[in-house]
């Protein structure tokens, strides 16, 4: 696991909505049995926010979204092998991550 990495949801109930989930956490916790995920959705959940805030990655052939505001713990154990790195976009992300916690 690395921070950047991005993967399946484990969960089938909302996995439709949200495909897959990228680990923002830092590799410095890496000990501890929680990862801290942003989601990634389809396009049509665009939802009329702020560009910054909801940049848009090709994962698997498909566009998906940045939902930030959504972000939150996950058990590490159920994240399973990544299927894409964002690391080159990390700081869309991490842009997107301030904007929700700024304001800006």
């Amino acid at each position: 696991m690395a921070q950047w990495d991005v993967y399946e949801n484990p969960s089938p109930r909302s996995r439709d909505e949200l495909p897959y989930f990228v680990e923002v956490q830092s590799n410095l916790l890496a000990r501890l049995p929680t990862r801290f995920v942003v989601p990634l959705a389809p396009r049509t959940a665009e939802q009329g926010l702020p560009k910054r805030m909801s940049p848009q990655f090709d994962i698997a052939g498909r566009k998906l979204l940045l939902v930030p505001q959504e972000a939150g713990p996950i058990e590490a154990r159920n994240l399973r092998r990544p299927v894409a790195t964002l690391r080159a976009q990390s700081h869309l992300i991490v842009d997107a991550l301030d904007s929700v916690v700024s304001g800006v």
